[in-house]
């Protein structure tokens, strides 16, 4: 009888819980930012190291010059780095870190988007997920 009281009392399983999606999709916002990242320290070591690399064709209130917009980048890249190892071994402030870092990684790339526009809607785009999945997950749930 005590039995049939306690599997009474228990809550039936949701079909489609959110934190599990929501952790998984957080491992894959770790591994776009170990890759936005990535390559954020390529593009800045690409504009720091030949200032021709990156071409503005038209007047743009927020130009600066190509050496600048790479120590930006790879700055940025650097502690993104961080943040995504924070992240992916789901610490609180890997979490609220990646979310700042992808928040400033947005800023950056669309203030840079005469330089590189495809290169960088893509990198605004990935941010938004990285923010989104750590927003979402809760892992001590």
């Amino acid at each position: 009888m005590t039995d049939h009281k306690a599997a009474a009392n228990t809550p039936a399983p949701e079909p489609l819980q959110r934190q599990p999606i929501a952790a998984g999709i957080s491992i894959v916002a770790a591994i776009m930012l170990l890759i936005a990242a990535t390559a954020s320290i390529l593009q800045g070591i690409a504009a720091i190291a030949d200032d021709e690399f990156y071409v503005v064709g038209i007047d743009y209130i927020y130009q600066f010059d190509a050496s600048t917009w790479g120590w930006v980048h790879l700055v940025l890249g650097v502690i993104a780095l961080i943040c995504a190892f924070g992240l992916m071994f789901g610490t609180a402030w890997g979490r609220y870190a990646a979310m700042g870092i992808a928040a400033l990684v947005m800023i950056a790339n669309f203030l840079s988007l005469p330089y590189y526009p495809a290169w960088s809607l893509v990198i605004i785009a990935l941010s938004v997920v990285v923010i989104w999945a750590a927003a979402a997950w809760h892992p001590n749930h």
